[in-house]
């Protein structure tokens, strides 16, 4: 099966003003893992996010990265809906993160 992995506006909004180009290279090469393996994507390279509605977070260089991608498998394609920094680093800016990509994940299920 092809998988898909498309960001939504604001999340490519996010992705270029947070990371520096090595992290944007690194989730990249995230993205293609993803597309390529789709939810088989094992951990560290994915994980389910604790606490939030069916959000993920694919986590760039097994987990090195100090950002993650929040997304969500809708179909045969998976939703990037946020860059958040990472948990452990900053937590109120990971938690935030995911509330912004759990609204836009339900608006864009609500279009459909």
């Amino acid at each position: 099966m092809a998988w898909t992995c498309r960001y939504l506006a604001e999340a490519i909004a996010e992705r270029e003003t947070l990371l520096v180009a090595k992290e944007k290279a690194a989730l990249i090469n995230a993205d293609a893992k993803l597309e390529a393996l789709g939810p088989r994507l094992p951990y560290p390279h994915s994980s389910a996010v604790a606490g939030a509605d069916r959000l993920r977070e694919l986590r760039p260089r097994g987990g090195r990265s100090p950002w993650r991608a929040l997304y969500r498998q809708m179909g045969d394609e998976f939703v990037v809906a946020a860059i958040a920094p990472e948990a452990e680093v900053d937590p109120p800016g990971f938690t935030t993160a995911c509330r912004r990509a759990e609204a836009r994940l339900a608006k864009l299920e609500q279009e459909k």
